[in-house]
């Protein structure tokens, strides 16, 4: 998960990510063909058709994977390869000490294997990563991947116990929040200040079941990348054509006193969302809300407890020859105040913050290219915990181009 430090020295903050299952491939479809007429031979069966897009990783757009590379593997059967490879550039104000006005690194060289037919199925994601996100400092790519989740983030073994039920266990996205962890796979490159809340890997196990229209999951996990197994996850969600609507909540039932870069304060918490998401045409737009509550726990240095509250609209809209515009918008406020000791989840107790980010994007078969322009605004902050050389600015204003290739089918070579 994740906890950038303001001051480097002083403000902590926190990452975050949703999760989806493995499914196995559509059949294809059988040949509508007929016999001339009894004494006919039958027709031969129609070539099986090319393989699609598989739903891990999940991408919420605009960005596309493009179908797998499929190989036999013997033993192992079919085992699907994907990928992506991208580069982005970053320009702010109002840096922090330790942080640069301008950066740049590899935000994704990662490869995908997976199996995705039978009883015993698995999922690996190997490779490089930068996650950026809003109102935090940057951090290069090797102390992103030395600091959170390694050269191997996500990596579960799963059983398909049967037509709509399996478990999972391992390195597994999580349930939580609307957003997903890597940059490819979310409307903007940037994460939003809601995701600063939540959690994105956890280690753990899961069991998922499809009743109809209903999807449910639940998993038992270290949260916020403790590796402490206290902490439990559930996810509804109901799908009815070009709606969607899911219920999430997660929590910590025991209390962690260990902390790091990916574990914040906020593993001693809970946290709710709400999330809608309208998919038609050339539109997707997901209205989410957002809890979270960090309990009082003097024995693990918390004196004064504190929440934070708020919701963000994500919308895109598709046009012609492979251009897109998503744009995001947030609020999120926290409670408490200086004075009575509340612990801080933003940027002092009782600070809130404002974000507008638009990525306009280009993809065109395996290559891309996107930019963010974002702004953020912070309120009601302490002094010394925002943005600016001496932390007492509030505001900031990004501008990250990203460019990059995804592999699939186009690195086989195609048969005459």
């Amino acid at each position: 998960m994740k906890c950038y430090v303001k001051n480097f020295a002083a403000l902590a903050l926190s990452f975050g990510l949703a999760s989806v299952c493995g499914a196995q491939n559509a059949p294809a479809p059988a040949s509508d063909q007929k016999p001339a007429d009894s004494a006919a031979a039958p027709a031969a069966p129609a070539a099986p058709a090319a393989p699609a897009a598989l739903p891990t990783p999940s991408i919420s757009g605009p960005l596309s994977e493009l179908p797998p590379a499929v190989f036999d593997a013997g033993p192992f059967g079919k085992i699907a390869v994907n990928g992506f490879l991208s580069g982005m550039g970053v320009a702010q104000n109002n840096h922090v000490p330790g942080d640069k006005s301008t950066q740049e690194a590899l935000s994704n060289g990662q490869i995908f294997i997976q199996k995705t037919d039978g009883v015993f199925q698995f999922y690996l994601q190997a490779g490089g990563y930068d996650i950026l996100a809003l109102g935090t400092p940057f951090l290069a790519t090797d102390k992103t991947i030395t600091n959170l989740y390694g050269p191997l983030p996500v990596a579960y073994l799963k059983l398909q116990a049967g037509k709509n039920t399996s478990f999972e266990i391992g390195s597994l996205p999580t349930l939580i929040g609307a957003e997903y962890t890597f940059s490819f796979e979310n409307m903007n490159i940037e994460r939003g200040l809601l995701w600063n809340q939540e959690n994105a890997v956890t280690r753990g196990v899961q069991v998922n079941q499809t009743m109809g229209k209903f999807t449910a999951s639940v998993s038992w996990n270290d949260g916020f990348y403790s590796n402490r197994y206290s902490w439990m996850s559930g996810s509804l969600m109901y799908q009815n054509g070009a709606h969607m609507i899911m219920f999430v909540g997660g929590g910590n039932l025991g209390q962690t006193a260990y902390s790091s870069l990916a574990t914040p304060v906020q593993n001693n918490g809970s946290i709710y969302n709400v999330i809608y998401t309208y998919t038609k045409g050339s539109w997707i737009i997901t209205p989410y809300f957002q809890y979270s509550s960090i309990p009082t726990n003097t024995k693990i240095g918390i004196a004064k407890g504190a929440s934070t509250t708020g919701g963000a609209i994500m919308v895109n809209r598709t046009f012609k020859h492979g251009f897109s515009l998503p744009v995001r918008w947030e609020y999120l406020a926290s409670s408490g105040n200086a004075a009575n000791g509340a612990v801080n989840l933003m940027y002092g107790p009782g600070s809130a913050g404002t974000s507008i980010t638009v990525t306009p994007t280009f993809q065109y078969g395996g290559f891309f290219f996107r930019g963010d322009v974002s702004y953020v605004h912070v309120k009601d902050s302490t002094p010394g915990y925002v943005f600016g050389p001496s932390g007492l600015d509030n505001n900031q204003t990004r501008a990250v181009a990203e460019i990059g290739f995804v592999f699939g089918n186009n690195i086989v070579e195609k048969k005459p």
